[in-house]
């Protein structure tokens, strides 16, 4: 296979990472890591490094359209990337002391787990009461829709940032942005609006990504040669994806995400049992 073709698969790869990642709030590392290790055999590491890259170009790309439309709740995110952070740098430098083969089985069972998060009820109901926590950092918010203003209100603050804390050590160790925990801490645990927790999910990946990609780029796993197809199509993917949210109801697109990366994930943990990576 010549450079130009793996190229042009990869960067075809990366825009539906992007796009998939920026309606499902899920990150772009869930489709980039599988077709890197198991469609062309990189190294899982090189993986991970062009994935936290990718993730930092969907959340740039997502982001800057959700806070321009007023959804996205930007004092939420910032708050939460203080635990998001911590967790991506920890995780991060375990990822160097932990075989491949072990972190492709953790793959597999946080894609297992995004593909029950993609398909779940999702909250779509404001709380008009919320925790006193949520009050004093003044958290509570408004996001637009076709009816008006609708005011929300946060509740379980502590435990929501809790969970973020995990979401930024499996950020750091797998590549993936944990967009699933992440919006599984502000949807059932917060009780947040999907629309919100998801473009806000979009608005953290990035800054958690980075905080990853730095001990990465200093171990040497950051391959420009991989990483530019697939930061150049998460870009596209991601700005196509936020024009499509507000447009498009994501159910069919969830399903059918939900079977593909279920496929992916029995896949990565047979092949991290079998020592094949």
């Amino acid at each position: 296979m010549t450079i130009l073709t793996f190229s042009i698969i990869v960067l075809l790869g990366a825009f539906l990472a992007g796009l998939v990642g920026s309606l499902t709030g899920l990150g772009g590392g869930v489709v980039v890591i599988p077709l890197l290790t198991l469609v062309f055999h990189v190294d899982i590491r090189y993986a991970i490094g062009a994935a936290l890259l990718a993730s930092i170009a969907n959340s740039s790309g997502a982001a800057s359209a959700y806070v321009k439309e007023g959804i996205t709740n930007i004092r939420l995110g910032m708050f939460l990337e203080i635990a998001t952070t911590v967790g991506a740098v920890v995780g991060a430098v375990l990822a160097a002391y932990t075989p491949t083969n072990t972190i492709a089985i953790l793959f597999g069972v946080i894609l297992l787990f995004s593909a029950a998060m993609t398909i779940r009820k999702k909250n779509q109901e404001a709380l008009t009461e919320g925790s006193k926590l949520a009050e004093i950092l003044k958290l509570n918010n408004s996001y637009p829709t076709k009816d008006g203003e609708v005011a929300y209100k946060l509740k379980n603050v502590g435990g929501g940032f809790s969970i973020m804390t995990i979401a930024g050590v499996l950020s750091g160790l797998l590549g993936i942005g944990s967009g699933a925990l992440k919006v599984l801490a502000m949807d059932s645990t917060m009780h947040i609006p999907f629309k919100v927790s998801t473009t806000t999910s979009n608005f953290m990946i990035g800054v958690t990504a980075a905080a990853s990609a730095v001990v990465y780029l200093q171990r040497g796993y950051m391959n420009p040669g991989i990483a530019f197809p697939v930061v150049l199509g998460v870009l596209g993917g991601a700005f196509t994806g936020s024009k499509l949210l507000t447009r498009l109801d994501p159910t069919l697109l969830r399903y059918i995400f939900c079977a593909a990366i279920v496929f992916v994930a029995a896949e990565m943990m047979y092949n991290g049992i079998n020592h094949q990576f």
